[in-house]
């Protein structure tokens, strides 16, 4: 039998947790008797993204502490205002991992902010969005029921599987209390090669790449430097570095450049700061072989193509029509009018769906109202 660690770290006062769920089951009783909408807040470091946050604040704070850890099953169970680093800190005691990297953007990250928003690193194409590794979730609906979805092991499921529908809904769908995740063990080796590569020659080498049996785990192309890291085997590695060629990084540096792209401190992102003026920064999302978008604007490309960064001063129409002739969707990341939306609308088939759902979890609509779409 495996061996369970980290007990959950405010169950040494088991009332402590129960007092925090009381209280959050208070405040949804009376936001949906007065119907009144609720700004579930964590860490409050991804608070920018998506629409304005509207409603009264909901503190997830002091819902907090590791549940249960299984290094053997590589399962992690922890309630949603548990911060991330608290969890990453217990997984590399163990060498193990947080497989699609989540950004932080600041160190009150939680656990419920990261699934909630839906975001991952530069490991995502490789190993999976972090939906793809939720594998149980409790959520409190908009009657203030706790509702229990999903368990500790990957499964086949039958209609819809919630625990992974939860993630990327901006908290739109309920009140995420605890979840339940599957983690990795660390790449026993890494290593980073830089090429200088004009875009359009960056943008077709990965591709290559992309279709050939190599330990690829990030990728970005910024300002004439394509950047490819590596991780695995040792083997494997230096196999792939004798096959593709290219500047070796120093170790340290490589580290810092990966958590800079992942915490956007990379300079590319200066143009478009987490706070104050800025010009609007773009994230579209676009088949991996689209050729270069546009010129004259300052671009970042990641995920072997599929994900082009780019700071303009275009308008939303334009930069969505760009980004729809490719077969691709753009969102407005940060900053720039959110009057046009945040999110590409979605279709008529889609649309129906997202309301059928939140219809069933939250029918009074005070979970984070209008986050995702006015």
């Amino acid at each position: 039998m495996s061996q369970v660690l980290h007990t959950p770290v405010h169950d040494a006062a088991p009332q402590t947790a129960a007092q925090a769920l009381a209280a959050i089951r208070e405040r949804v009783l009376a936001a949906t008797e007065h119907g009144t909408p609720l700004d579930i807040q964590g860490g409050n470091t991804k608070r920018w993204y998506g629409q304005t946050p509207e409603g009264e604040p909901l503190d997830m704070g002091t819902y907090r502490g590791i549940v249960s850890y299984d290094p053997a099953e590589l399962v992690i169970t922890a309630r949603a205002g548990t911060p991330l680093a608290e969890i990453e800190a217990a997984l590399a005691e163990r060498a193990q991992i947080l497989p699609f990297e989540p950004p932080h953007f600041g160190p009150g990250a939680t656990l419920g902010g990261c699934i909630a928003a839906g975001l991952a690193g530069p490991r995502r194409p490789h190993v999976g969005a972090p939906r793809d590794f939720v594998l149980g979730a409790v959520v409190m609906n908009g009657q203030a029921q706790v509702l229990h979805f999903g368990g500790q092991v990957m499964k086949n499921v039958a209609g819809y599987d919630v625990s992974r529908v939860l993630a990327g809904s901006l908290g739109t769908l309920g009140v995420l209390l605890e979840l339940s995740i599957k983690v990795l063990p660390c790449p026993v080796a890494e290593a980073t090669l830089r090429f200088e590569l004009p875009q359009a020659q960056a943008i077709d080498q990965l591709n290559r790449w992309g279709g050939q049996p190599l330990p690829l785990m990030g990728s970005a192309w910024h300002n004439g430097l394509l950047s490819v890291r590596l991780g695995g085997a040792a083997a494997a590695i230096d196999a792939a570095r004798a096959a593709m060629g290219g500047e070796s990084v120093d170790a340290i540096e490589a580290h810092g450049f990966w958590q800079a792209l992942r915490e956007q401190t990379h300079p590319f992102f200066a143009a478009a700061p987490v706070a104050g003026d800025g010009q609007p920064l773009w994230r579209l999302s676009v088949p991996p072989t689209t050729p270069p978008l546009a010129h004259g604007d300052e671009h970042l490309i990641e995920w072997g193509g599929a994900q082009r960064w780019w700071i303009t001063s275009r308008s939303a129409a334009e930069v969505r029509a760009i980004a729809a002739a490719v077969g691709g969707h753009a969102t407005l990341f940060r900053h720039g009018d959110k009057s046009a939306g945040v999110f590409t609308p979605q279709s008529a088939a889609l649309d129906a769906i997202g309301k059928r759902l939140q219809q069933a979890f939250d029918p009074s609509r005070i979970f984070n109202r209008h986050r995702l779409y006015r």
